[in-house]
């Protein structure tokens, strides 16, 4: 198992550096690929919970606020207008069901997918609209800003997942939420916060901004990341599988691999946001 995970890993780190590299549009397009990829596995894990949904109305929708947060970033008022028509779309697509309690339920389930996998539109959102690195940052010249602070949000969830779980195998022992998932351990999330702190904070210094941020910027996206972790491990539990699905071999589906930071990204870009680093 271990073997598989490398392996995956180094076929998929590469290609997401080549993407960060690059820069627009190819990281924009690979988000969206994510996201398709994600928004499948969710609709899936949605049906097999017993939730009626259209899995391509769904899926087109929460594509549509991607798209329209990278295409119209210059208008922020576009990608909720795009949500808002899906939403009404779907009801639409609902009433086409003869059974109105089957119609509810594929209009409240395809809209809970659009809108759950529409928050990966933050990522694009932080990236279109950062703004430059301050004069003498250390990483001011080889990235823009908004790579450098997808990637400061990105390490920042990273960082809290593999703390999490290195501090709570070591040395976890009280669990909390054994209803979704078992192995979560206190210790683990204090350690994990404690990892993503510090993470943070050499990011932020290395984005030319005051690494003290890190205080506030650690502990947020560790517990919203818990969060996004917890809330696919809910909507697995329902749907009765161990993985979203089995896209990367030792690393279960899309949406296992994204889930935690589905939550951070909201929250990353309003840190970025109330700090001012946005154009």
């Amino acid at each position: 198992m271990l073997r598989t995970r490398v392996i995956s890993a180094l076929v998929l780190v590469p290609v997401v550096l080549v993407a960060l590299w690059l820069g627009t549009p190819f990281l924009q397009l690979l988000i969206l690929a994510i996201a398709a990829l994600a928004a499948h596995e969710a609709f899936g894990l949605l049906a097999k919970a017993g939730y009626l949904n259209e899995p391509l109305l769904g899926t087109v929708i929460a594509l549509a606020a991607i798209a329209g947060t990278w295409l119209f970033s210059d208008h922020p008022t576009v990608a909720p207008l795009l949500v808002g028509v899906g939403v009404i779309v779907a009801a639409i697509a609902a009433f086409l069901r003869p059974d109105p309690f089957a119609g509810l339920q594929s209009w409240v389930a395809t809209t809970f997918g659009a809108v759950y996998i529409g928050l990966l539109a933050f990522l694009v959102l932080i990236i279109e609209t950062a703004g430059p690195l301050p004069a003498g940052a250390p990483l001011a010249g080889i990235l823009d800003g908004g790579r450098i602070w997808l990637i400061i949000a990105v390490l920042s969830v990273w960082s809290f997942d593999s703390g999490a779980y290195l501090v709570g195998r070591r040395f976890g022992r009280t669990h909390f939420i054994p209803h979704l998932s078992p192995g979560k351990t206190l210790e683990g999330v204090a350690g994990g916060i404690a990892v993503a702190t510090l993470v943070s904070a050499l990011t932020l210094f290395l984005a030319g901004q005051n690494p003290f941020g890190a205080l506030i910027l650690g502990p947020l996206i560790s517990v919203v990341a818990q969060a996004g972790d917890l809330a696919e491990s809910m909507l697995k539990r329902a749907a009765g599988v161990k993985d979203s699905g089995a896209l990367i071999p030792g690393h279960g589906g899309m949406l296992d691999r994204v889930d935690s930071i589905i939550f951070a990204a909201p929250a990353a870009y309003f840190y970025i946001l109330i700090l001012g680093a946005f154009r």
